[in-house]
């Protein structure tokens, strides 16, 4: 395990893979995706595949459909199995669910039932750039509202907050 994700994960493994990240994945979910996977999410999910980080809001500047200031994740998803970002059931169902894959792929849920999700958003560095991460709320599913939330997904890890930080 890298130092730098030691803490990072809680304990739970209700949305983890148990089959260890391999290049080979990597490369088949590369493939399948048609995206080039940002090299600090592939060293986070060799830590462990996919999961609940134990600091699961990230701050914004702007309200969202969440929260005035925040938005919270349930989990980050992993490769392979049923609810892996290369998933076929799972990318049919945030297409029916009005999310724009073409700019990218969901890589996290958020704890709505699936009215928002954060996104890596290809659309300004190309297939095999590095992604900016966004929030997209599809309330209005012809309409989603799209909040960049970060420059790239290292950023964003290391701006997850511990949701207490919110509480009144």
């Amino acid at each position: 395990m890298r130092k730098h994700f030691k803490g990072f994960w809680l304990p739970c493994d209700q949305y983890t893979n148990p089959v260890s990240v391999t290049d080979e994945m990597i490369a088949q979910a590369e493939q399948k995706l048609n995206f080039k996977l940002p090299r600090s999410y592939i060293e986070l999910i060799k830590t462990k595949n996919g999961g609940i980080p134990v600091n699961s809001c990230f701050p914004t500047t702007v309200p969202t459909s969440w929260a005035k200031n925040h938005i919270a994740i349930e989990k980050i998803r992993g490769l392979g199995g049923e609810e892996g970002i290369d998933s076929e059931d799972v990318r049919s169902i945030d297409e029916d669910w009005g999310y724009p894959i073409h700019l990218g792929f969901v890589i996290c849920d958020c704890p709505s039932a699936g009215h928002d999700a954060v996104m890596l958003d290809y659309s300004q560095c190309g297939r095999n750039g590095e992604p900016r991460v966004i929030h997209v709320d599809v309330e209005n599913p012809d309409q989603p509202k799209i909040t960049v939330l970060s420059k790239d997904f290292k950023t964003f890890i290391n701006g997850l907050v511990n949701c207490q930080e919110f509480e009144d």
